[in-house]
């Protein structure tokens, strides 16, 4: 088993893939969920996480990280522990008190910042967390996930400029659960029909 099968089949085993009814915050049912906040009591998957994470950040350019709060600020602590590079997030809004900032962490305008988060739907997300990052005149051009649920992120973050690495697609983490005999296959067919029909272009 390769070690993204063996990444796939974890995160299946820890409850971060699931397959079943749920209801989506669009209120769309779908056949699956990612919750890959779970990761954070596993620490040997999100040490793996991170060293990937860290191998994909480092074909960027890159100064620093950013990690998108909640979900993706402890993917990118464990990039940023992983490969040494310092990290950086932006608040939902900024302080009214104290520092006031927006941005936690040091940085210095010019520098090329990559953005980390856990998973990619249809991009919106990520356009609303990269605004407060180049308002303070950092420079971002790529964005690093673990999974692509290829539904339409890819295409709206390339229309933008900004280059979307994902270290794994859902339709990857389908075929190796149905390479490895993990789930029923008709399950993994329900799940593939749903990603062909619920793109956000």
């Amino acid at each position: 088993m390769t070690a993204d099968h063996r990444l796939v089949a974890r995160l299946l085993e820890i409850g971060a893939v699931k397959f079943g009814s749920f209801t989506l915050k669009s209120g769309v049912v779908s056949p699956f969920y990612i919750d890959l906040r779970v990761v954070i009591s596993y620490p040997n998957v999100l040490a793996q996480i991170g060293a990937m994470l860290d191998g994909a950040v480092r074909r960027c350019r890159v100064d620093r990280i950013a990690g998108i709060p909640y979900a993706g600020l402890p993917l990118a602590v464990a990039a940023s522990l992983a490969g040494g590079l310092p990290l950086l997030y932006a608040r939902g809004a900024e302080k009214t008190y104290g520092t006031k900032r927006r941005i936690e962490g040091e940085f210095v305008a010019g520098e090329h910042v990559v953005v980390i988060d856990d998973l990619v739907t249809d991009g919106a997300s990520k356009l609303e967390a990269i605004a407060p990052l180049e308002a303070v005149g950092l420079v971002v051009r790529d964005l690093v996930v673990l999974i692509d649920r290829e539904q339409g992120g890819r295409e709206r973050l390339a229309a933008r400029g900004y280059t979307l690495h994902a270290l794994l697609t859902v339709t990857q983490c389908f075929d190796t659960l149905e390479q490895e005999r993990l789930v029923d296959l008709a399950l993994l067919t329900r799940a593939r029909e749903f990603v062909k029909t619920q793109r956000f272009d």
